[in-house]
């Protein structure tokens, strides 16, 4: 069974920065390729970034450019760098394996890009 917390969401002005960080409980997170996931009220949840137990990555064009995801195996704990944002970003984040597990998904964590 793998826990997943997700942090670091907040209010940014369009142009912006966040750090979304993903705590996974687990011995063998490092087996899993991870991803970020995101939905806005009233549309389907959607892969954002996704990343492999190696190291690649893949990006939804939304974001391509702009967000970056990176691992950190030690600490078992993905992470989601968001530049340039823009208010089309606003909505609530998760972080599950890839692909996800329904059991998987946690709270959360609310981005809203507004000035």
């Amino acid at each position: 069974q793998v826990q997943l917390v997700e942090s670091g969401g907040g209010l940014v002005q369009p142009g912006g920065s966040l750090r979304l960080s993903c705590a996974a409980s687990g011995s063998i997170f490092s087996l899993y390729a991870m991803g970020w996931y995101r939905q806005a009220p009233g549309k389907q949840r959607e892969l954002v970034a996704r990343i492999s137990s190696g190291g690649s990555t893949n990006y939804a064009d939304s974001v391509k450019g702009r967000f970056t995801i990176s691992r950190d195996n030690a600490k078992n704990t993905v992470y989601l760098q968001m530049n340039s944002l823009k208010p089309e970003d606003t909505t609530v984040y998760y972080c599950n394996v890839y692909p996800p597990r329904n059991a998987y998904w946690g709270q959360g964590t609310q981005v809203t890009v507004s000035s």
